[in-house]
């Protein structure tokens, strides 16, 4: 199958670090970053990042388990930020099922969907109180292949202060985290918010990253229409519109909320 371009990760590791640190530190006036570590290879990618930007003593982790994460996901997320060499102080765990609890306590059942949502939205509320708390900034661990097939919560985990690797796509992030010294295990990971029992983020998209990327890649990037992308990398059609009914209805959670105009010009 064919594959995207490669990068130069040495150059594209010091481009990313150095923005990172310019926005932290001189435009925002900030002196840490608050990142959720969930042993996924896009917050592992991240979270090396900015260690590299600001530094390991820096960087504040944390952890936020639910019911349904995985054992060997928090192995995961303990052994990037061992690597990362993140100070054991600076790293919180918290499970957040008592606070899910909570809420379905006072609002009713929840089908699965709103379930996983809010626990998005619960995490970037502790994202940001720890933030404040830490005079950091919210370090989000989105790639450009979500961003554009609008696979993140609104508000949830698309609630943060800056993207260090939103302008990568989802299979670039594996390269890249392959030559920061990240494990293979954790780099080619299958992706999954973990949000309930069996979710994989290429069960519900319905198509693997790698064809989603090259789809992607030949519209957003090489400017090849979308009519012409089957005839072009011959891929089916049906993968084609499936990327592009994604990227229709998420419009709105790219944009910032519509503010109605009555203001003259």
């Amino acid at each position: 199958m064919q594959t995207i371009p490669d990068m130069n990760w040495e150059a594209v590791t010091e481009h990313i670090a150095r923005e990172l640190w310019n926005y932290i530190v001189r435009e925002a006036g900030k002196s840490g970053g608050v990142i959720g570590v969930s042993g996924g290879v896009d917050s592992a990618v991240t979270l090396l990042l900015t260690v590299r930007a600001i530094g390991a003593q820096n960087v504040h982790a944390l952890i936020l388990p639910l019911k349904t994460t995985p054992k060997e996901d928090l192995e995961d997320a303990f052994s990037v930020l061992e690597l990362a060499r993140v100070p054991k102080e600076n790293i919180e765990v918290i499970n957040i099922e008592p606070i899910l609890e909570s809420f379905e306590k006072n609002l009713g059942d929840l089908t699965r969907e709103e379930r996983g949502n809010l626990a998005a939205r619960v995490r970037m509320c502790i994202l940001h109180q720890r933030a404040y708390r830490k005079n950091a900034l919210v370090i989000g661990t989105g790639d450009k292949s979500e961003l554009l097939l609008g696979y993140f919560t609104k508000y949830g985990d698309g609630g943060v202060d800056i993207l260090p690797i939103g302008d990568l796509y989802k299979t670039q992030v594996r390269k890249l985290g392959v030559f920061l010294g990240l494990p293979e295990r954790i780099a080619f990971k299958p992706s999954s918010p973990r949000l309930w029992p069996g979710q994989t983020a290429e069960g519900e998209l319905g198509l693997s990253y790698e064809i989603a990327d090259l789809i992607l890649y030949s519209i957003f990037e090489m400017g090849v229409a979308p009519e012409k992308v089957p005839e072009t990398l011959h891929i089916e059609k049906k993968y084609v519109d499936r990327v592009m009914e994604l990227y229709k209805k998420s419009e709105h959670k790219r944009n910032p909320p519509k503010i109605i105009r009555v203001s003259r010009h």
